[in-house]
This record gives C-alpha cells, sequence and structure tokens, in this order.
C-alpha cells in the first residue's frame, strides 16, 4: 500500500521532472499555487523555480528576514523560497533548504547555479528528522508542506529543536476552520495536494505550545472559495459539486508564526 510520504514523493519528483521539461507555464498553477510572488520576486529567479512552486503562500515576504540570519526552509522543493531568502539575509546570512526528493534537489541546485546566489546550501533528508545541529537556525520557513507530513508533531519538535533560542518559526500552510469530513482526510490525492492534511487553525496553535514555542498565532492570507474547491477538485476522484460545498469557507492558506523561548525567559 502506497504511505503518504512515498505518494508526496512521487508527487514532488514529477514535478520537478516537469519544470525542467520547458513545456510548463507559469499559469498552470492550481488554485492554492497561483499568484503568489510579485513580478519583482519571480524576476530574480530562474524560471524553472517558479515552474516547481507547489506552494500555498509566499514565506519569505512575510518572515521579516534579517541580515545574517541563518534560515531552514522545509520541504523546499525548486528553491524558490531558499533563494529569495538567501538575498534577504545578504552574504554575512545563510539559507538553508530541506528537502527529500533527489529530483527536486537537483533542480534547486540547478537554480542557485543559475541564479548566481552562494549563501545557500541544500540538504536531502525528512523535515522530521532535519540534519542540523540543535540551535543553529534563527528562523524556520516553509511553504505548504508541514501539512503533508503524517507526524506533524515530529515536525513541530524539530523545528523548535534547531531553532536557537528567540528563533522564529514563520511558516505558510493550509489550515482548517472547524472540521472537515472525514471522507476528504482519507482521499491519499487530496492529501498529497495539500488538503486533507491540513490540521485545524486552533489544534495547530496548541500543537505548536505542546512543542515549546509560544506566541502562536495564524494569520489568514486567502481563504478558498467555491470555485477555487472546484478547480482544486476535478480530476481528484471526487464529486465535484458535493466535494466543492464540503470544503468552501473550510480551508485558507494561512501564515504561521511562533517563537522559541530564550532560556531565560523560561521557568
Amino acid at each position: 500500500m502506497t504511505t503518504i510520504k512515498e505518494a508526496v514523493r512521487e508527487k514532488y519528483s514529477r514535478a520537478a521532472v516537469r519544470a525542467t521539461s520547458c513545456c510548463g507555464t507559469r499559469s498552470s498553477a492550481g488554485p492554492i499555487s497561483s499568484g503568489l510572488y510579485s513580478d519583482r520576486e519571480a524576476g530574480e529567479l530562474p524560471e524553472a523555480a517558479l515552474l516547481a512552486s507547489l506552494g500555498c503562500g509566499n514565506p519569505t515576504a512575510l518572515a521579516e528576514l534579517k541580515a545574517g540570519e541563518t534560515v531552514l526552509d522545509l520541504g523546499s522543493g525548486g528553491g524558490i523560497d531558499v533563494l529569495l531568502s538567501a538575498r534577504r539575509v545578504g552574504p554575512s546570512g545563510k539559507a538553508y533548504g530541506l528537502d527529500m526528493t533527489d529530483e527536486m534537489l537537483a533542480l534547486a541546485r540547478q537554480n542557485q547555479m543559475k541564479s548566481g546566489v552562494r549563501n545557500v546550501e541544500f540538504l536531502k533528508g525528512e523535515i522530521e528528522r532535519i540534519p542540523l545541529p540543535a540551535n543553529s537556525v534563527d528562523v524556520i520557513i516553509s511553504n505548504c508542506v508541514i501539512n503533508l507530513s503524517a507526524d506533524k508533531d515530529q515536525v513541530l519538535r524539530e523545528a523548535f529543536r534547531v531553532l536557537k533560542p528567540g528563533g522564529r518559526f514563520a511558516v505558510s500552510d493550509v489550515v482548517t476552520k472547524g472540521r472537515v469530513p472525514e471522507s476528504l482526510r482519507r482521499n491519499m490525492l487530496l492529501w498529497v495536494g495539500c488538503i486533507a492534511g491540513a490540521l485545524e487553525d486552533e489544534d495547530y496553535r496548541s500543537r505548536l505550545r505542546a512543542a515549546g514555542f509560544e506566541q502562536a498565532s495564524i494569520e489568514p492570507t486567502r481563504i478558498y472559495d467555491i470555485e477555487d474547491a472546484r478547480k482544486f477538485l476535478t480530476d481528484k476522484g471526487v464529486d465535484v459539486d458535493a466535494g466543492a460545498k464540503l470544503v468552501e469557507g473550510k480551508f485558507m492558506g494561512a501564515f504561521i508564526r511562533a517563537v522559541k523561548p530564550n532560556a531565560s525567559q523560561r521557568p
């Protein structure tokens, strides 16, 4: 039986291949991934990085990155947010990208070479087991990836571990307002597509607090309407009209913030 992780790996491998085949277009992005980056940001990046983007937000625009900081992108894909972050933290800072998919890592490294950005390193690994030492990162970003994990609590514990005291968790993700029908959550294609694995907003805050974070907040950046739902559910093996009504207004792209407390602030 295909696991969630295997299905995610397969989808992102295909996306990387499509991005390098010269047959994709930015306009082909679905309702979740469309319109996330400004023309200026797009102009700074190789086209393949944009084509491979499957995110739900633009965490680099909201994370308030500072010169000299070290940033880690969980599930970095084709590298779009890593490259943008590297420019924001400048040559005195560093941006890491973590991905489990060989094809995406190869694409990200190609995009790094094309962009000429040097303060970047792409790592192979899983977001549940981050291959970096404790207290080594100032900011963690991610773009619609944490919801794909079957063990989100472990992801949040790992994020807390690698952040420095006072470090910031600043990710874009899909969350739900209220409960979602179990029939949608059971559908593997929907999980891989960012919807079925989404946490309820208050559940997300609770899990962040359980991992040790403080100041957890969720800021909606886009609430998906029935037309978004209809576009997303097409070709997913779901009754589109019935499914769209179940999804309408329940899913939103959001910016999730939290802070690892300083050692001096702990009891």
